[in-house]
């Protein structure tokens, strides 16, 4: 019964159905007669609990004048999951089971290895993270609109507004952990090499963002190397971001061209995409003995190549449109040999857009004159460098749009 259940819940439904069994064999099993507490609000865990069988009801100040219920969930709810997305891993409610109840218990290292083993179930994390963040923005905004009504009654109705407050608190919360698993999916180090040296940053424009970047290691010492940026902000483009990042994982690893991974990543996309979203995507592979570089450009800005001398490489860039929306996209794929001492700055729009008081775009022409001056640095130092000389270039505006650089430069 248990596979059953686990199977019909919305952030599992997706994964293997070994995975599935893994789950049932695995978490733990416990049991709740009537009107016995699972955890109170407020009360630090790590944990949380998928409803086999039985009723239980969501409380709010339990105990207190207060109490109110918020909820009835069934079999097949999970309970307390959003304890294991904050850091001191408090309930934001109370549970009290309404009959008796069967549960399987979940700690947050079973969902760190979980995650770990599939990790495209973060897609569905991030999906369920703004599922919730709109029911509980939702019910907010009703509340508040109710309490405002009865501020003129009584300064106990002051009081429950206060408390209003206190929850769209807790809303920002949420998103801070939508960023922090944001995050999480982008690379956690960067690969090493006597041959190269790789530097990363992306800044998201709001809590969460649409921009990527990934290194893939490859067969025949090959380093692969994206750079995406998905249409939007904010959490509609975070989930696309983390689906499009999966697919191009998947893609690569089949050991097909830069092209046709995109083509199969775009083909996937395309049949799974309601609401006219796009990404701009730069696929290219390094082979790490010869330093030719051979990439696919899905309608992203052209990165910038620069020889030994600090002199751009005059290449000539074909067209190149989005993943997303066409059923046969064109695609600027190229072959270059990167010298010895050479770089390679790939970036997204959140750069070159970048703008100031008086509109002026901080564009590109700038860009060789500030690599060459900071040619000595390691890598990872002219990302932030770059970062912080586009923050002064717009200040006093604030950030518009994501921002993401991929530095690369070859040393041997």
């Amino acid at each position: 019964m248990s596979v059953r259940v686990i199977s019909s819940i919305a952030l599992f439904s997706k994964l293997p159905r070994s995975e599935i069994e893994r789950l049932s064999n695995t978490l733990r099993p416990c049991e709740l007669s009537e009107k016995e507490i699972l955890f109170q609000e407020g009360v630090n865990d790590d944990r949380f609990y998928i409803l086999l069988e039985g009723q239980v009801e969501v409380i709010k100040a339990l105990g207190s004048d207060a109490e109110r219920r918020m909820a009835v969930r069934e079999a097949g709810a999970l309970l307390g999951e959003m304890s294991l997305f904050t850091q001191k891993g408090e309930h934001t409610a109370s549970v009290r089971a309404l009959t008796r109840v069967n549960l399987l218990e979940m700690t947050r290292e079973d969902f760190d290895a979980l995650l770990h083993r599939q990790p495209a179930l973060a897609y569905e994390v991030m999906r369920m993270l703004s599922s919730h963040l709109e029911e509980a923005e939702n019910l907010t905004i009703l509340d508040l609109r109710e309490k405002n009504r009865q501020l003129t009654l009584a300064y106990e109705e002051l009081k429950a507004a206060h408390e209003q407050i206190v929850e769209k608190e807790k809303l920002e919360r949420e998103l801070e952990i939508a960023r922090h698993i944001q995050r999480s999916i982008l690379p956690q180090e960067l690969p090493e090499s006597p041959r190269f040296d790789l530097g990363a940053l992306m800044i998201p424009a709001r809590a969460v963002g649409g921009d990527f970047y990934d290194f893939i290691p490859l067969n025949g010492d090959r380093l692969g190397i994206v750079v995406g940026d998905v249409s939007d902000k904010g959490v509609p483009a975070a989930l696309f971001m983390a689906l499009t990042y999966s697919l191009i994982r998947a893609e690569a690893s089949r050991g097909v061209t830069p092209g046709e991974a995109l083509l199969a990543v775009n083909h996937h996309l395309k049949s799974m995409n309601v609401d006219d979203m796009f990404v701009t995507v730069l696929f290219g592979v390094l082979d790490c003995v010869t330093n030719e570089f051979e990439y696919v450009r899905a309608g992203h800005t052209y990165p910038l190549f620069l020889d030994e001398r600090g002199l751009p490489l005059q290449l000539k860039p074909g067209p190149g449109q989005v993943l997303g929306l066409f059923d046969d996209p064109w695609l600027d794929q190229q072959r270059v040999n990167l010298p010895v001492g050479g770089r390679v700055l790939f970036y997204s729009d959140g750069l070159s857009e970048a703008s100031n008081l008086e509109g002026e775009e901080f564009g590109t022409q700038r860009l060789p004159g500030i690599l060459n001056s900071l040619k000595e640095e390691p890598a990872q130092t002219v990302c932030d460098r770059l970062w912080e000389i586009v923050s002064s270039f717009s200040v006093p505006l604030a950030q518009h749009d994501d921002f993401t650089l991929v530095y690369l430069k070859i040393k041997s």
